[in-house]
């Protein structure tokens, strides 16, 4: 007897447009990815938005923080989480400029965040669809709506550009021993 296959869930949304807050707060989060470059730190910005109104942000800083959990994710969902007092941030969005990893993806459900926008897809270790998909996860009690591509290429761009300069001045480096 042949088992009937289920058809494989969508990845991730891909809406035909986007609100003019929600350009205007991933274009922010972009701003933030900038501070983290600045620092010497992986260009990753977030920010959570309530009821319009943000109420965290952050950029990645595990190198200046000395802590592998500092990344804008977190650093958005750890300001957000004061402000409002209480880790349950219900009904937010979290805008990040890079698709969020396993940690941060277990952080957003443990919040009830409600909705995530990324912009660049991480192939390789994203957690919101492009190599797992934690946002509706069976073994999780939360389920997270998921767009991603806003402003990807500007995101994508500004990763590639940051790793470029870094192979480019670590090649340098070496050539110099």
């Amino acid at each position: 007897m042949q088992g009937s296959l289920s058809p494989p869930k969508p990845k991730n949304k891909i809406p035909m447009f986007h609100t003019e807050t929600e350009m205007a707060l991933m274009q922010r989060a972009i701003e933030l990815a900038l501070k983290a470059q600045a620092a010497g730190e992986v260009p990753v910005g977030a920010l959570i938005a309530l009821n319009g109104e943000v109420i965290g942000e952050g950029w990645n800083r595990p190198i200046l923080a000395h802590d592998p959990t500092a990344h804008a994710e977190i650093e958005a969902l750890r300001e957000a989480g004061r402000q409002v007092q209480n880790y349950r941030l219900v009904g937010a969005t979290l805008f990040v400029t890079l698709e969020p990893c396993v940690m941060c993806m277990g952080a957003i459900s443990h919040a009830r965040i409600q909705r995530v926008i990324y912009g660049a897809p991480d192939p390789k270790r994203g957690a919101a669809g492009s190599a797992l998909q934690l946002a509706d996860a069976d073994f999780l009690n939360h389920r997270v709506e998921v767009t991603g591509g806003l402003y990807g290429e500007a995101c994508s761009n500004l990763l590639l550009d940051f790793f470029r300069a870094r192979r480019s001045t670590s090649s340098v480096r070496s050539s110099e021993i």
